[in-house]
């Protein structure tokens, strides 16, 4: 019973609203945009085509670009619904969306999930004069398993990527070591299956030269514990890399995607600066270390 309702939570929490995306404020310009919907983003020899929402802001220079990544407990149906407000909302800043689905669970296992969205990182470089993207400034984003793949991908150093925002994000699947979605992720339980459980665990792919970093979760969040973004923060201190945590107090895992306070537009003025978006209003606590005044 409480394994069933773990599944059928975690793979609802991404059901995000439209109406809940942040506008942008008095300071920031809303920029229009034009979307292109269910762009092939794979090559035709692909095991099966997959899909993105293309988010092109109006603009007279090459923009910075971020992959949007859904969650969904990795398994299930393609969930990029979930994320529109959140794309919205980064291309009205001037970025190039990509609101990527990727292969999923039960039928396709790890990596597949990676290596669709590494397909995707290819797609943008490949076509950034048609879509207007400058390369040198590209980012992930995502929530929940979405928030694991960004990181994932934006860990590895070979995909280029020059900041990561990963919200209520598992980042070491052996905490949970018979768990039924990184079962059908990872194809078992940890026992057996440790090198593959490592390797899908961002927190061991952080280095000193990882790209800077914006977590956000939710304190109340039983389905993705605390420990998962603690062991991230140990890990990115331990390295030196530069970061921000964003606690949503009192809110679960799905209440703190749905209604998630100042996170979404803290996440993007994170970029802004990371991504040399535009210019914003200096912090003026430690540039290595910044977190809301709320703590778990």
């Amino acid at each position: 019973m409480l394994r069933t309702r773990f599944l059928t939570l975690f793979a609802l929490s991404t059901a995000a609203l439209d109406c809940c995306a942040p506008a942008p404020t008095a300071a920031q310009t809303s920029i229009g945009f034009s979307v292109r919907k269910d762009v092939v983003f794979t090559p035709k020899n692909w095991p099966t085509a997959q899909l993105a929402n293309l988010y092109l802001p109006q603009s007279a220079k090459p923009t910075p670009a971020v992959l949007l990544i859904h969650g969904g407990g990795w398994s299930g149906k393609e969930r990029r619904s979930d994320m529109s407000g959140i794309a919205k909302s980064l291309a009205k800043r001037g970025y190039f969306v990509m609101n990527a689905t990727y292969r999923l669970t039960p039928e396709w296992k790890f990596p597949a999930q990676r290596d669709d969205l590494e397909q995707a990182i290819s797609f943008m470089r490949s076509n950034a004069k048609e879509f207007n993207i400058d390369t040198s400034r590209l980012a992930t984003f995502g929530y929940s398993a979405g928030g694991h793949l960004s990181a994932l991908i934006g860990l590895d150093p070979e995909n280029g990527v020059k900041a990561i925002v990963a919200g209520g994000a598992p980042t070491d699947l052996s905490f949970w070591p018979d768990g039924i979605l990184t079962g059908k992720l990872l194809g078992g339980p940890l026992k057996g299956n440790e090198k593959i459980y490592r390797e899908a665990s961002p927190v061991h792919d952080v280095t000193s030269n990882s790209p800077p970093v914006f977590l956000y979760h939710g304190t109340k969040d039983n389905l993705v514990p605390l420990e998962h973004p603690k062991a991230f923060i140990a890990a990115l201190q331990k390295h030196g890399v530069e970061h921000e945590v964003y606690w949503i107090k009192g809110r679960s895992h799905i209440l703190a995607h749905v209604f998630s306070a100042r996170a979404i537009p803290n996440a993007i003025d994170f970029l802004d600066k990371h991504l040399s978006n535009k210019p914003i209003l200096p912090n003026t606590m430690s540039p290595r270390l910044r977190v809301n005044h709320y703590q778990p």
